[in-house]
Order: C-alpha cells, then sequence, then structure tokens
C-alpha cells in the first residue's frame, strides 16, 4: 500500500520524523529513498563539512542530491582550502541556500568567487571570519561591488557577529549587496556610540573606514525599516540612549530583538521599546544586569503578542516581577535561568488558571534557580498545561523526588526533562515507589546489627554462618511502579541526569533504565554523566536494549570519561 501513495505524500509523512528514522525509512524501497532525500532538503538540513582534500568525494555526492544547507570548518587559505571551496561552487553552489563559514579565515578573492558561484543563497553567515575584514577593502572595486549585488539579491539573513574589525565601509558595501534583507546579527561586535541629537543623521560618504558607529547603524536601519524584521545586538554595549533612538526609528516594525548581555540597559529603556514596538513576538533580555522587575512588567503590558522571552541570568528579577507574566496569553518559551532570587510561588500564580495561563507555553527553563523549592514547583507544574514540551530544572538542588512525581503526573507529553545536578533525586523516586521506610529493629535484631558493625572494624571475628548468610542473601528482586513515575512520559527524547549522585547502580540501571528502554521507545539522548553508583557495564547494557538512543553521555562513571555513541 505504501508504494502506492504518491511521493510527494509520502515526503510529507516523513518530514515529521526525526533524522535518524529518515535514514532507516530511506532503506524501504527506491521510492522511499527519493522521499527521504526530498525531506531532508525540505528540513534544511545542514552538513558539516571539514575543510580537507578528504572532503571532495562527499561534497560531489552531496551536489548530486540537492543539499541545499552546508557549514565549512577550519576553512584558511590554504590551497586545500581553495580546493574545497572551487568543488563547494561547481557541485552545490546553484541550487545552495544556506551558507556558513562561521570562524574561517577564508581570503578576499576566494570568498568573492564563491558568493559569485551560490545565486541562490538565502542565508549566508560569516561569524568570526576576520580575514574578510581585517584590511578594510572588501568589494572596494565597484565591478566585484556589482557582480556580488546580483548573487546575493535573494539574500534574506546575514550574520556578522564577533567580527572585531567590520567597520563602517566594509559594513555598508556588503549590506547593500543584499537589498532584501530581513535578518541581520552584528553581536559582540565592537559598536561604538556617540551620544547626542545627531545620530543617524550622517550619509553614507562619511562612514568611518576604522570603526563600526552606531550612528552608521540607525542610518542603515531607516533606509530597511520596511524590510528588516529580526535584529541581533547582543553583546554589543548598547547605552539607553541608543535603544530609545533605535526603537523610534521611523516604519521599523522588529518582530525579533536579541539584546543579550547588554549590561547597560535599563528599565525605563525597556519600557520605551515596548511601547514604540509592540509588533515584537521574541525577546532576548538575558545578561541584562541592570534589568529588575519593572522591565518584565513594562513588556508584559507592552508586548502582548510575545512567543519568546529570555529573562536569563537577571539577578535583580523577583518573585514580584514573575506575577505580570500571566498577561502573556501567546507566550511559547520561557527562559529564566539563573534567577536566583525566583522561588516560584508568584510564577505559579502567573500562570494559573485565576489569571489566564499560556497555555500554549512549550519551553520553560528555571535552571540554576536556587531558590526553588519543592512547595512552589508542586504548585507550578499544574499550570503548566499539556504543551508543554521542554523543562530545564538543572542544579535546582532543593528539588526532591515528590518534583520529579509531580512533572510524572501533569506533564505527560514532555520530550526533553533536564534534571542535572539536582542530587536529591533517588532511585525510589524515579521509579514510583516511593521512600522505603525501614521497620524498626527489635532487641536481638539489634543485638545482631552491633556485633556485624563490630566484626566489620575488626573487633570481633566474624561467624561462618554470618558470613555464609550475607553471600547467600537474595537481591531485592526488580519492584514495579506503584505511583508516578519516569515511565508515563512515553514522548520522551531527551534524559539528562547529570551529577545525580543518589541514583545507583542496583536500582537505577537494572529497573529504571531497562523499564525506560520499554516505556520510551522514542528515548533518543542519555546523560548519566558524573553518577558515581553507575557503572560502565550497566550503561553499556541499557545501550544494546535500546538501540535507538543516539547517545548516551556517561563521563566519569565508574571512573572513565567514555561517551558511547550509536
Amino acid at each position: 500500500m505504501a508504494e502506492s501513495l504518491p511521493l510527494e505524500m509520502v515526503t510529507y509523512i516523513l518530514s515529521f520524523l526525526p533524522l535518524s528514522d529518515q535514514k532507516e525509512a530511506s532503506l524501504v524501497s527506491r521510492a522511499w529513498y527519493c522521499a527521504a532525500q526530498i525531506a531532508l532538503r525540505e528540513a534544511s538540513v545542514q552538513y558539516n563539512i571539514p575543510v580537507s582534500s578528504a572532503s571532495l568525494p562527499a561534497i560531489k555526492s552531496l551536489g548530486l542530491r540537492g543539499v541545499t544547507c552546508i557549514s565549512l570548518t577550519n576553512l584558511d587559505g590554504s590551497p586545500a582550502s581553495l580546493q574545497v571551496l572551487q568543488s563547494v561552487t561547481h557541485h552545490l553552489g546553484p541550487h545552495l541556500q544556506s551558507l556558513c563559514l562561521g570562524g574561517g579565515s577564508p581570503t578576499e578573492a576566494s570568498f568573492v568567487a564563491l558568493i559569485l558561484g551560490c545565486p541562490a543563497l538565502r542565508i549566508l553567515d560569516l561569524s568570526g571570519c576576520n580575514s574578510l575584514f581585517t584590511s578594510g577593502m572588501l568589494l572596494a572595486q565597484p565591478e566585484t561591488v556589482q557582480q556580488v549585488q546580483q548573487a546575493l539579491s535573494g539574500l534574506r539573513e546575514l550574520s556578522l557577529a564577533s567580527l572585531r574589525d567590520l567597520a563602517d565601509l566594509s559594513f555598508n558595501r556588503l549590506s547593500s549587496c543584499a537589498p532584501r534583507l530581513e535578518r541581520l546579527s552584528l553581536a559582540y561586535c565592537h559598536l561604538t556610540f556617540q551620544l547626542g541629537p545627531a545620530w543617524g543623521s550622517i550619509g553614507p560618504q562619511d562612514s568611518s573606514p576604522s570603526q563600526l558607529s552606531f550612528r552608521n547603524l540607525l542610518r542603515f536601519l531607516k533606509e530597511r525599516a520596511s524590510r528588516l524584521h529580526a535584529l541581533d545586538l547582543s553583546g554589543t554595549g548598547l547605552p539607553p540612549e541608543a535603544l530609545r533612538a533605535l526603537g523610534q526609528v521611523a516604519g521599523l516594525q522588529l518582530q525579533e530583538l536579541s539584546l543579550h548581555s547588554c549590561r547597560d540597559l535599563s528599565t525605563e529603556a525597556v519600557a520605551a521599546l515596548c511601547h514604540q514596538q509592540p509588533g515584537l513576538t521574541s525577546l532576548d533580555l538575558s545578561g541584562c544586569s541592570e534589568l529588575a522587575d519593572g522591565a518584565v512588567l513594562a513588556v508584559s503590558r507592552g508586548l502582548r503578542h510575545l512567543r519568546r522571552l529570555s529573562l536569563r541570568k537577571l539577578q535583580r528579577l523577583t518573585d514580584a516581577g514573575c506575577s505580570a507574566l500571566g498577561g502573556l496569553q501567546e507566550l511559547q518559551s520561557l527562559d529564566m535561568a539563573e534567577c536566583c532570587l525566583v522561588r516560584g510561588q508568584e510564577l505559579a500564580q502567573s500562570l494559573g488558571s485565576v489569571c489566564g495561563a499560556p497555555s500554549s507555553l512549550a519551553s520553560l527553563s528555571l535552571a540554576y534557580c536556587s531558590s526553588l523549592k519543592d512547595a512552589s514547583v508542586l504548585s507550578l507544574i499544574p499550570a503548566l498545561g499539556p504543551r508543554l514540551r521542554v523543562l530545564d530544572l538543572s542544579s535546582c538542588v532543593a528539588l526532591t523526588n515528590q518534583t520529579l512525581q509531580a512533572i510524572c503526573t501533569y506533564l505527560t507529553h514532555l520530550s526533553v526533562l533536564r534534571l542535572a545536578w539536582c542530587k536529591e533525586l533517588g532511585d525510589w523516586g524515579l521509579l514510583g515507589l516511593g521512600q522505603p521506610i525501614k521497620a524498626p529493629l527489635q532487641e536481638p535484631q539489634l543485638r545482631a546489627k552491633l556485633r556485624r558493625n563490630l566484626s566489620s572494624r575488626s573487633f570481633l571475628p566474624q561467624s561462618h554462618e554470618e558470613l555464609e548468610y550475607r553471600a547467600s542473601s537474595p537481591k531485592d528482586p526488580s519492584p514495579q511502579p506503584q505511583g508516578p513515575s519516569l515511565l508515563m512520559l512515553q514522548a520522551l527524547r531527551e534524559l539528562d541526569l547529570t551529577a545525580c549522585s543518589k541514583l545507583t547502580d542496583a536500582s537505577l540501571t537494572k529497573v529504571t533504565l531497562d523499564s525506560i528502554g520499554q516505556a520510551c521507545r522514542q528515548l533518543r539522548m542519555v546523560d548519566v554523566a558524573m553518577c558515581p553508583g553507575i557503572s560502565i557495564a550497566s550503561v553499556r547494557r541499557f545501550q544494546a536494549r535500546l538501540p535507538e538512543v543516539i547517545c548516551i553521555q556517561s563521563r566519569f562513571v565508574g571512573g572513565a570519561d567514555l561517551t558511547l555513541t550509536l
């Protein structure tokens, strides 16, 4: 029956599968192989190609398959790099849509030749390619500019992050070749700010040949205001006055803005931005250390259509600021990691049904929030809703098995669960068995236990009967879950239990991992690194039990640093 389906329908079905399953499906038949190849291209899978002569056959093969997205690593000015660039231009260039040269050191001539051979480019990443901008002469020839402009006429996304030598002139030359640009990243570039009312009043002829100025960037934004909708200025040291000037650009309607690690930004500047750019759907304020509760309140009032919000590492954020998050009804992703003052009570209330929970929330990170306790998390979890897919509680060291059992009860559709360094989590909680309670010992038992303890310390000799009893005593049989357990998360794909030191080899690997292998059939990645009670032998047995797992991180398990990869 599958053979009778149209190729387009098979391609559509395979597009929902993960990459590993698509590879398996491609072995069914010739028709499914073709459908899988089309699905891979439509999914924009990026192929990382190391720059060496050994990669030449692979480049030719990728060209025959019509691959449209690649990343070249270790690129430099050597003859081998030149040979690889020529091969990419010949085999992949005509249909290449996404090209990443991040961190490479290509020559200006080889870069221009590569771009001219890729007329269909939509995404270009030049992050860290300082060799292209050191001389300041990139695209200095008018005839070269005209050719590159024709090749990059369809470019939509440009990343110029981490370029220490980027200056106004080189930026203007390159950006002028991409008239349809919609997304721009200047993250961690050295921007200069000249305070005053003349911001943005300069023309292209006044551009600096040695530095990248905010005045020149404002001029660019005014020219492209009608088309540009995503901007990344993370790590540029953006001051509050500059953020206000950016928000006031006429006609600019940003949808995505990243201001990660702009430590000088003030709450007032963020409030003004929310008023000036109400159409923002993604905002990253992580690492903006001067922001406090007022900034979150301004975001909740001004950005009603926000879908992604990152407040990571806001050390001044408290529960009072979390109370405003309930107003973001369309929020899908919330990152509050490393907000050490957040205890969770107000967050639970704001996301609860009383304030109107954002039912579309799919990702939540509270990692490293050391003030979180079981009580607040237990009230938060029921309010998260069934759409949550990713939950990160790493390094919330006070959380216990009660939190895990609440997760297994209410968040059964989770695909990613991270509980690294939650050292209070134990085997019994993972299995839903409850903490074992030891019965009080009677007087004869107390005497026997005292005798055994003294014997183990060489104060009393051990009798032959005691040694034989200890050697022949039966192990605890594998118990079955009696309550909420990890086995209820049948959609789980990634599980991180790094440094959960109370997990032991006897109960976790022999019971829990085997049971997970039966219940969580979609599991692809497990991390049990630095769990001293788990042995390498048990990890290997789990790998054999569930071969679909792509990777098991097992560093320092059994005293070794080892990663098992399928």
